[in-house]
């Protein structure tokens, strides 16, 4: 088996701070799925305060961010840190080149009914080293990230990284305490069968993304289903299961929210940009996510990402309308 360093070793990468970010996510990530099996009742309760996202906040959410927020802030190449759970930016290493922004346990309403969840990172460099750290400095577009990852953290712990055009995965091996390479140059299929939203929210949604999901129920000439529905309501569980099977992703705007649930930097950038690493594509239903430029560091949106064929049928819908 290769392991993350020896990996990371075999593209002369090991001592490059692009590894120490990446390790530090994995040491991170490590004490966060130890306090998940470790299944303490107090974790799993509700803080019955709101984050800046006016979200429920669970303890798991604060424990998850405090781990990950030590070993960045002690990270002589990371300058400043944004996550979804506090409102401003945090400052890092002043000398530091690299950004990261978090979301360090996403799903977490799901915790306490056993569903998986993940943590999920953009990583990208500062614009401008001659400036003090600001929240402009996060306002980039998806496609100038450098690494994109996220953990899942379910029947396995898996550890997905996208960067110099790859992505790969690992698998936390926890009798060696150790992510080891198990999904080497994952490729999105370009065609799938699994379509993934809350239809929860289908009578208030674009009328392209309806019409898309009524296509998606339509029965075969033989009077066979040619699409299956699958939504978890976590993010990372979501799109992993997709990614691996073929399938689309969509959590568009409703009406209740009109600029979409999802967060542009720190939730769809960095899904997206493993999705176009692994061969796939992703959108608002308008605008490529990847293209779009952040207004402000907790910017919602639309999504849509999955396999190009799915992907392009869905969008097909709009330029039909």
């Amino acid at each position: 088996m290769i392991s993350l360093n020896t990996f990371f070793k075999n593209k002369n990468l090991l001592e490059s701070s692009l590894f120490k970010i990446i390790d530090d996510i994995c040491n991170g990530s490590k004490i966060v799925n130890e306090v998940l099996l470790n299944g303490n009742p107090e974790n799993f309760k509700s803080e019955n305060v709101k984050n800046i996202q006016n979200e429920d906040v669970q303890k798991l959410d604060l424990i998850a961010n405090n781990v990950f927020l030590e070993y960045f802030k002690n990270n002589l190449d990371i300058h400043g840190i944004l996550s979804e759970e506090n409102e401003k930016i945090i400052e890092g290493n002043s000398f530091g080149k690299y950004l990261i922004a978090m979301d360090p346990l996403d799903g977490s309403s799901n915790i306490s009914v056993n569903i998986p969840v993940g943590s999920i990172f953009s990583i990208f460099q500062k614009k401008n080293m001659s400036v003090d750290l600001c929240e402009d400095d996060f306002l980039i577009k998806g496609k100038d990230q450098e690494c994109a990852a996220y953990v899942l953290y379910g029947t396995s712990t898996i550890l997905i990284i996208a960067f110099n055009n790859e992505v790969h995965g690992f698998t936390l091996n926890l009798k060696e305490n150790d992510f080891f390479l198990t999904f080497p140059d994952l490729k999105i299929p370009k065609e799938g069968n699994i379509f993934s939203i809350n239809e929860g929210n289908i009578n208030s949604i674009d009328t392209e993304i309806f019409n898309y999901v009524e296509h998606c129920k339509e029965l075969s000439s033989d009077g066979k289903r040619t699409h299956t529905g699958r939504f978890i309501g976590s993010l990372v569980a979501d799109f992993h299961r997709n990614m691996m099977k073929g399938g689309i992703f969509i959590y568009p705007k409703t009406s209740d929210k009109p600029n979409g649930q999802l967060r542009l930097i720190y939730e769809c950038n960095p899904i997206a940009l493993i999705a176009e690493f692994s061969g796939s594509k992703s959108s608002d239903g308008n605008t490529s996510i990847l293209e779009k430029k952040p207004k402000s560091i907790h910017e919602r949106t639309a999504f849509i990402t999955g396999s190009t064929k799915m992907v392009d049928k869905l969008l097909s819908f709009y330029k039909n309308e």
